[in-house]
């Protein structure tokens, strides 16, 4: 009864359902977290059948699949919008602060990226190497663009690992209380995250000339 009155309350179109599903599997992460996720629970917060959700992912793993790839998506699109505001020599710390961000404001999503990835042997094409319009590529290519050697592959893929790594990090511990004075100190979050990264050493070496 409570799952037809659901329906009845929340009607899709059948054009609609995986966006539908994928966001009520969204909702249920930041709420209950990844232990609390099934196609049950999710076809129930849809709005729709225990079946329903079987036309589009044949299981949990398909389901988080479809939920990390949006969380791609999103990680992209708020790393190319701090890049398109940012001062170009300040572009790479605008990336780092919008990766971590990311991260710290939606955590279970977060998590759910990573770990969709963990037992695979490739990283999400969303983080590979190959497509240019990723977040991997924006901080590989902002890098050359300030200055590092493009012709050395290897200490560039170094770098832009060691870079994402740095962010990787920060993402993890920002939000310790350990650093709340620091914070204070500097002026809030974002410039504390900055002050982080900047430390880091992570400029690029500009190549000779």
């Amino acid at each position: 009864m409570r799952e037809s009155q659901a329906a009845e309350a929340r009607p899709y179109h059948h054009g609609d359902l995986s966006r539908a599903l994928v966001d009520a599997a969204r909702r249920l992460l930041e709420s209950d977290g990844p232990s609390a996720l099934s196609l049950r629970a999710v076809a129930r917060e849809a709005g729709v059948s225990p079946a329903a959700p079987y036309h589009h992912f044949k299981d949990k793993g398909e389901l988080l699949d479809a939920v990390a790839h949006e969380g791609w998506q999103i990680l992209d699109h708020a790393m190319a919008e701090a890049k398109a505001q940012a001062d170009p020599h300040d572009a790479l710390l605008s990336l780092g602060v919008a990766y971590v961000c990311f991260a710290r404001e939606n955590p279970a999503l977060y998590r759910v990226m990573y770990d969709a990835a963990r037992d695979k042997a490739d990283l999400p094409m969303q983080m590979g190497h190959g497509d240019e319009d990723t977040p991997y590529c924006k901080v590989r290519n902002t890098m050359v663009e300030a200055g590092a050697d493009p012709t050395d592959e290897i200490d560039l893929e170094l770098a832009t690992t060691a870079a994402w790594c740095a962010a990787h990090g920060l993402a993890e511990m920002a939000g310790f209380k350990q650093f709340e004075h620091l914070k204070d100190a500097v002026g809030g979050e974002k410039a504390f995250l900055r002050a982080v990264l900047s430390h880091m050493g992570l400029l690029p070496r500009p190549h000779a000339r």
